[in-house]
C-alpha cells in the first residue's frame, strides 16, 4: 500500500499539483483508503465469517457454544477486524506523519481495550449462562460474583484507557490509587459490602435463588429471584418487587423458609378454644356414644380396663365424683383428635406430632394441634389444614364440648347485626338477651327499652325536668 501511495504522490506533483498540497491529497486518500479497507473488513467478519461460525455452532451437540454465540461473543469479536486493518496499514499511510501516526496508534490502542472489555464482559455473561442451566449451580448467588470480576476488568480497562491518552505507565495510574483509596472505598461501598456480603452468602448458603425468605423489616415475604452484587431481588406473594442490599442479609435478621421445603413437612400449628364450663366427667350415655365412633374404640377398652383395674384396686366410694379414676370429655376429645391425626393421609408421621393443652386463658381452654403436612405447597397446605379443622369442630359437640364464650358472643352479636339490618330490631334485643350480658348487649338492649318506653330516655327526662322548673317559677 506504501507503494501506491508513492506512486500516487508522484502523478499528483507531475501533473503539476504542489507538492506540500499532494502529500495532503495523498494523506487523504490513504485515510479514505484505510476506512473503505476497515469497511470491508468488517462487512466480511459479520456477514461471512460470523454466520459460517454461527452455523457450525448450530450443528454441533456441545450447549457452551450456543451460550458464546447467544451473549454475543463472537459478535464482538468480529469488530476486531478494523482494528487490525489500521494495524497493518497504518504505518504505510501515516509514516510519514509521525503526530497522526502516534495519534492514529493511540485511538487504535483504545478502541482494542474498549473491544477486549467488552469481549470479556460478553463471555462472564455466558459462563454465568451456562452455570445457570446446571441444577446446583442455578442456587448459588454467582452473578454477583460474575459482576465483581467485571467492575475488576473495568476498572483494570479503564487505566490503561487513561495511560494510553496521557501517554503514561500503568503503574503511575496504579501508585496513585493508593491515595485515593478512601475516595474509592467511599464510591464502591456497596460494591465491596455486597462482594464480601456475597461471599459469605455463597459460603454459609443462607439464601439461593428461589428461596422463599421473609425480612419485615424491609417489607420483603416472597421468593428470591435475583442475587447480584449489590441487590437481592424478591418477588412477593403479591407479586410486588422488593430489592434489598446484599450486606443487609448479613447485618439483619431474616427468615428462610429453604429448611421447610427441604424437610418436606410445613407445620400445622392452631388451637381450638374450648368453653371450660363445658367439661366434665363421661357419663354412661357419653361412653355409649363414643364406643360407636371407630377411632375411639382402641383408646376406650385400654383406658376403661385401667381405669376399672385401678379404681378396684383403690376400693374407693365411686358414687361420689371425686373418686377414683373417670373419663373426661376434653380427654377423650383430645384422644379423638389424636387418633384422627394419625389416621389422616397428608400428616408427616415422622416429625413432631403434639396434641395439648395450654395455658387456659380469658377465652377458654387451648387445645393446640402442633403437627406437620407432608405436602408444602402453599394451597395444598391451606386445604388439609383447613379440612382437618372444619371435621375438628363439627366433631365439638358429640363430646358434650362448645366454643369458648367469646365465640359464641360472636355468634350472637352477628345474629344482632342480621337482625337488625333487616328492620327486625325487636329480635335483635332477643338474640342479645340470650347472650352473656356484655357491655354491647346491655347498651343495645337499653336503646330497644328507651325506643319502647320502658325506660326513659336521657332527652325526654331533661325536657321534663326544664318543664317542671318553669312552671314552679310561674307559681
Amino acid at each position: 500500500m506504501r507503494e501506491t501511495l508513492s506512486s500516487f504522490n508522484s502523478l499528483l506533483i507531475d501533473y503539476g499539483v504542489d507538492a506540500g498540497m499532494a502529500e495532503r491529497l495523498t494523506l487523504l486518500t490513504g485515510l479514505l483508503g484505510l476506512l473503505l479497507l476497515a469497511g470491508v473488513a468488517n462487512f466480511i467478519a459479520k456477514k461471512v465469517i460470523l454466520r459460517a461460525v454461527g452455523g457450525i455452532i448450530r450443528r454441533t451437540s456441545y450447549t457452551w457454544d450456543d451460550a458464546f454465540m447467544e451473549n454475543g461473543v463472537f459478535t464482538r469479536l468480529s469488530h476486531l477486524a478494523p482494528a487490525l486493518v489500521f494495524n497493518l496499514f497504518g504505518d504505510d499511510v501515516f509514516g510519514e506523519t509521525p503526530a497522526i501516526k502516534a495519534w492514529i496508534d493511540g485511538f487504535v490502542t483504545v478502541y482494542l481495550i474498549l473491544i477486549g472489555l467488552a469481549v470479556a464482559s460478553a463471555a462472564l455473561n455466558a459462563v454465568l449462562a451456562i452455570a445457570t442451566r446446571s441444577e446446583q449451580a442455578r442456587t448459588l448467588p454467582i452473578k454477583g460474583f460474575v459482576q465483581a470480576v467485571k467492575l475488576i476488568l473495568f476498572i483494570i480497562g479503564g487505566i490503561f484507557v487513561l495511560s494510553v491518552v496521557f501517554d503514561k505507565t500503568p503503574i503511575y495510574f496504579f501508585s496513585g490509587l493508593g491515595a485515593l483509596t478512601a475516595v474509592l472505598i467511599l464510591i464502591f461501598k456497596d460494591a465491596i459490602l455486597g462482594f464480601v456480603a456475597g461471599i459469605q452468602i455463597s459460603v454459609n448458603q443462607m439464601v439461593r435463588l428461589g428461596d422463599w425468605i421473609e425480612m419485615p423489616k424491609a417489607g420483603a415475604d416472597g421468593d428470591v429471584i435475583d442475587v447480584s452484587l449489590t441487590t437481592v431481588k424478591v418477588r412477593n406473594w403479591d407479586k410486588t418487587i422488593t430489592t434489598i442490599p446484599t450486606h443487609a442479609l448479613i447485618s439483619e435478621s431474616f427468615k428462610n423458609w429453604r429448611g421447610m421445603h427441604e424437610s418436606g413437612g410445613r407445620r400445622i400449628k392452631r388451637s381450638i378454644y374450648i368453653d371450660m364450663q363445658t367439661i366434665a366427667f363421661a357419663d354412661e350415655a357419653m361412653l355409649e356414644r363414643w364406643r360407636g365412633l371407630r377411632r375411639l374404640q382402641p383408646y376406650l377398652e385400654e383406658k376403661l380396663a385401667d381405669i376399672v383395674r385401678e379404681n378396684a384396686a383403690l376400693g374407693q366410694d365411686l358414687g361420689v365424683l371425686g373418686n377414683g379414676r373417670r373419663l373426661t370429655n376434653i380427654g377423650t376429645f383430645r384422644a379423638y383428635v389424636s387418633a384422627y391425626l394419625r389416621e389422616h393421609p397428608r400428616i408427616h408421621k415422622d416429625m413432631t406430632f403434639l396434641v395439648r393443652q395450654l395455658q387456659p386463658t380469658e377465652h377458654g381452654l387451648p387445645l393446640e394441634i402442633y403437627v406437620f403436612t407432608n405436602d408444602t405447597r402453599w394451597a395444598i397446605y391451606e386445604g388439609i389444614q383447613a379440612d382437618i379443622f372444619d371435621h375438628l369442630l363439627s366433631m365439638i359437640p358429640q363430646f358434650g364440648l362448645r366454643l369458648s364464650d367469646s365465640d359464641r358472643h360472636g355468634c350472637a352479636h352477628a345474629q344482632w347485626a342480621r337482625a337488625w339490618t333487616s328492620d327486625r330490631w325487636f329480635h335483635a334485643a332477643g338474640y342479645l338477651w340470650r347472650a352473656p350480658h356484655s357491655a354491647l348487649s346491655v347498651g343495645v338492649i337499653r336503646v330497644v327499652q328507651q325506643s319502647e318506653g320502658k325506660v326513659a330516655h336521657p332527652a325526654r327526662v331533661a325536657t321534663r325536668e326544664r318543664s317542671r322548673s318553669r312552671g314552679k317559677g310561674s307559681t
